[in-house]
């Protein structure tokens, strides 16, 4: 209505009761079935009346004025349509709220059980199922380890502050922040996965430090052999991934964060954490790469070893160091974004990388460290529980002599593509390893060591041994043999003719000239005269401990061996004629004892042959790399004795020998026995031989060989009668074996 005509403003006529009373008002009648109230107890909440005196449709609530009752709109089509889907919601709503509170309690009691079982932080440090093996060389550094390796307990506080902050950078940014497990993150890693076409739990994980410390330690359980089959079967039970092992994990996150601090946590994690390298935690990783404590860490160093958690054997800077400077880089770049470092610093670090110590180059330690481990009981070597300390033999200037001069050889004097391997051994005259390469790829663990697990034919190299047995005898390395055309009848396999690798004869020669050229039938023919049986036996007595043949081919190198086991006949001719066991442990003790438990585990044994034959035979090898089959295996300034071997199509090419101070063998061939071409003992394994000596010597002061050259042979005295058949000195030797030889088998 228009304003300014005095009229009052229209109101509705008030409603009366039915009984027509004025005055009254009509009070508003609840609606049942309505509101979260109706939906529990299935009748409407009761209202509060209205005061007395108040307005109508403003009736109070608790003494308050309560909001008009609002008319309900009509729904329309597309309210219509969803009503039902508002009844699932209540209802689905309705139950999710009461299960949520039965989980929650369930939980509660899970976490609240946990947390009572789990023991003392100091109980959960070191988690290794194994114990370690530490080996010394023989000036006392470190140059392997094996087994796991756990250099002692560190806290948060004891460790490189750079270590700690780069592992929370990477591993866990919020880690101090969350509650244990961190829901942000399992949503980010089930994303990524899902993105990555992979299952929501596979790949990433999204677990905090606190879970992944849940994890190492398998959730509580503890390696039993019974339970497990081995040692693998309990780790990949560890980490499974199932959607239960997953909730498992949480509660068990959720009760360490109850009992233990967040530094406690940390520190756990730290020790128990696989590192690489077979180092378990940091201080065994911070000695093992960097010849360092834990303590002393840098950034860049630091940074190393956090970016290791993420795939520790294949980033182990052992492995691959430029992989594992690149993923540090990265890890760098991460602690300065969260304000651990300056810009300064992480370009610091990323500009001077971690470096490995000398001792961590050495990898694992080879060949050599692979023997030392199978030398040693298993309960104190692969299978030990304890830590453990090897003090070996190895005098790691000689393996890199070693090492260099195999792959010279091969790199200079080798056809590209050849597949033939070789194997070196230095020892001293006591049998005492120096260094050992199993085959032509140096820098490796745990591979087929040809130097002490391939059996080969040893062809000329055990010539020496026949003439040991003949001036063990009395025979005189002038004495005289005659080369000639030669067979004898072998029972059961016919007749045999020996022949000189030359394929001519040379009439009577000398002992000392027979070996010096390796002639065959001379060889033969003296085994023959001393009996087979004094031959084998001088051998096994020298410390070739295997089957050797039967027939008069022994004499030729038919018998097989194992280079180790050569070369350490052979320093039993270098030591004057004493039995020599090579050995590696020089003392093995346990960390926390000084008192060791084992001593020395080879060396020289009992006399095989006199002083005297031996400084004959050392006179005679001599000869052959002075004048003889072993020429290319001379040394500027040295005197060195020795003796090469080639066996039947040439599948095994030897070369042994020392000088006043080391023996050295060296083997050559193919691992399946396939021909070598154009290659004798005396060739390319000579070459080897002599480039590892020469590299050995380097600084030493020349020492002459213990040789002794045998006394000139007198005529013989013909008032003395001679018995048919005795063996006589000078050129009647060769006679008399011959006419031996002849009465026993029927040939010329």
């Amino acid at each position: 209505m228009a304003q300014g005509t005095g009229r009052r403003p229209l109101v509705a006529e008030k409603r009366y009761a039915k009984n027509g009373s004025k005055g009254a008002a009509r009070r508003p009648v609840a609606k049942s079935g309505g509101g979260l109230w109706a939906r529990i107890f299935g009748k409407p909440k009761p209202r509060a009346r209205p005061k007395p005196g108040s307005k109508p449709g403003s009736a109070t609530r608790r003494g308050g004025p309560r909001r008009p009752v609002r008319s309900r709109k009509p729904r329309g089509l597309i309210g219509t349509l969803l009503a039902p889907f508002r009844w699932i919601l209540r209802l689905v709503w309705g139950f999710a709220w009461r299960v949520g509170m039965v989980v929650i309690t369930l939980v509660a009691l899970a976490v609240g059980y946990q947390t009572s079982q789990l023991p003392a932080v100091a109980d959960l440090l070191d988690g290794r199922a194994r114990g370690s093996v530490t080996l010394l060389d023989n000036t006392g550094e470190v140059f392997a380890w094996r087994g796991d390796q756990f250099g002692g307990v560190v806290t948060v506080q004891t460790v490189s502050p750079y270590l700690k902050n780069a592992i929370v950078a990477t591993e866990d940014k919020r880690f101090y922040r969350h509650f244990g497990i961190s829901p942000r993150g399992v949503a980010s890693a089930v994303r990524i996965n899902l993105s990555e076409g992979r299952g929501p739990l596979s790949g990433h994980g999204g677990s905090t430090i606190t879970q992944q410390t849940a994890k190492l330690l398998c959730l509580g359980r503890v390696y039993d052999p019974d339970d497990w089959e081995n040692e693998a079967a309990y780790e990949n039970d560890c980490r499974q991934g199932s959607l239960w092992r997953k909730a498992t994990e949480a509660v068990y996150a959720l009760a360490m964060e109850v009992k233990y601090s967040k530094d406690e946590i940390l520190s756990i994690y730290m020790n128990r954490a696989y590192m690489g390298g077979g180092a378990y935690g940091a201080e065994a990783a911070a000695q093992r790469y960097f010849g360092k404590s834990a303590n002393q860490l840098s950034a860049a160093e630091g940074a190393m070893l956090a970016g290791l958690l993420t795939a520790p054997s294949s980033l182990a800077p052992t492995n691959n160091l430029q992989r594992s400077q690149d993923r540090a880089a990265t890890v760098l770049r991460l602690m300065e974004e969260q304000g651990y470092l300056t810009t300064a610093e992480a370009r610091a670090g990323q500009q001077a990388p971690a470096e490995l110590s000398e001792a961590a180059e050495a990898r694992a330690g080879g060949y050599f460290a692979d023997w030392i481990m199978d030398s040693v009981p298993n309960y104190f070597g692969a299978q030990t529980t304890e830590d453990v300390v090897i003090r070996t033999t190895i005098d790691q200037r000689l393996q890199t002599a070693a090492e260099q001069a195999m792959k010279h050889v091969f790199e200079n004097k080798v056809r590209e593509g050849s597949k033939a391997q070789a194997a070196i051994v230095v020892m001293s005259a006591d049998g005492a390893v120096r260094a050992m390469v199993g085959g032509r790829r140096t820098r490796v663990s745990g591979v087929f060591n040809r130097a002490t697990q391939a059996k080969r034919q040893t062809g000329s190299a055990f010539k020496p041994f026949v003439y040991a047995t003949a001036l063990e005898l009395g025979y005189s390395p002038l004495d005289v043999l005659l080369d000639a055309e030669y067979c004898m009848t072998v029972p059961g396999s016919g007749e045999w003719c020996p022949k000189n690798y030359t394929r001519k004869y040379y009439g009577e020669v000398t002992l000392a000239r027979a070996l010096r050229d390796s002639l065959n039938i001379p060889a033969v023919k003296l085994s023959e005269a001393v009996g087979r049986d004094r031959v084998r036996r001088v051998a096994t007595d020298f410390g070739i401990d295997n089957d050797m043949a039967a027939g008069p081919a022994l004499a030729l190198g038919a018998s097989e061996s194992t280079l180790l086991e050569m070369t350490g006949a052979y320093a039993g001719i270098l030591n004057g004629g004493s039995s020599v066991t090579p050995y590696g442990v020089a003392e093995l003790r346990l960390v926390t004892d000084d008192v060791p438990l084992m001593g020395r585990s080879g060396g020289m044994g009992e006399r095989v042959i006199r002083t005297e034959a031996a400084k004959q035979l050392v006179w005679m090898m001599e000869k052959v790399i002075a004048e003889g089959t072993g020429r290319r295996a001379q040394i500027p300034g040295w005197q060195a004795a020795g003796k090469s071997g080639t066996t039947q199509a040439a599948r095994d090419a030897w070369f042994i020998g020392f000088t006043a101070d080391y023996v050295a063998g060296v083997w050559m061939g193919y691992d399946d026995n396939t021909p070598l071409r154009g290659v004798t003992g005396g060739g390319l394994p000579a070459e080897i031989w002599q480039e590892t000596m020469v590299r050995v010597h380097e600084g030493l002061t020349p020492t002459p060989l213990p040789m002794l050259a045998p006394a000139p042979i007198a005529p013989p005295v013909e008032t003395t009668p001679r018995r048919r058949n005795q063996i006589q000195p000078g050129r009647e030797l060769g006679r008399a074996v011959d006419g031996l030889l002849r009465d026993i088998f029927g040939r010329n």
